[in-house]
């Protein structure tokens, strides 16, 4: 049985469950909460980085982080199902879940600048900087929305954008119409974004 260690809220964890569930993996993988704060937390003998998601294989290895864990489940699935084979559409999935997952690493950082800074530490240009490129990446998907749903890209866009929903009251929605089109055709055709999504 292989073990994922992740936490609810992590829309990178989030991204690893619904491509497992798209592969057909889901009953291979075990799910156990990691706390990356707590410093006896196995996690950090897991990924030194202490960062979820990590997957432990199982013969006792580990695999992070979550893009190098969905090339590892599409490879164990037998390859070319959730990141194509053929190179145009392969080098076009990564590239656009590079995007997503930088919306997500923006987010999670205002995210750590709310949650553990006080109001006067906060940086303003900080703060502008990563609302920025979670502006230019929006803006990119927005400009091209994917046609396809179940690759490893649209995963991540789907799980980026559920994440500003969670944490942010859905503020990217009323500058992006045609991407909230496309979440909710997502949504309807993915059982398992609704299964994943963040109730806290």
């Amino acid at each position: 049985m292989l073990v994922l260690r992740s936490a609810a809220a992590s829309p990178f964890a989030r991204k690893v469950r619904i491509v497992a569930s798209a592969l057909v993996l889901d009953d291979r993988i075990e799910i156990l909460a990691a706390d990356t704060s707590d410093p006896e937390d196995s996690l950090r003998r897991e990924n030194p980085l202490g960062k979820i998601p990590a997957l432990i294989l199982e013969n006792g290895e580990t695999v992070f982080d979550s893009a190098v864990i969905v090339e590892y489940l599409d490879w164990l699935a037998g390859g070319g199902k959730v990141i194509p084979s053929e190179p145009q559409g392969r080098f076009r999935t990564l590239t656009r879940q590079s995007l997503a997952d930088g919306i997500c690493d923006a987010a999670v950082l205002l995210r750590y600048e709310n949650l553990w800074r006080e109001p006067p530490q906060r940086s303003a240009k900080w703060i502008a900087y990563q609302n920025e490129k979670i502006a230019r990446a929006l803006a990119a998907f927005e400009a091209e929305p994917p046609e396809e749903l179940s690759d490893a890209g649209t995963i991540a866009l789907a799980c980026a954008l559920g994440y500003l929903d969670a944490r942010f009251e859905g503020a990217w929605r009323a500058d992006h119409p045609r991407l909230v089109a496309w979440l909710d055709v997502f949504s309807d055709a993915t059982p398992s974004f609704e299964a994943t999504r963040f109730r806290g």
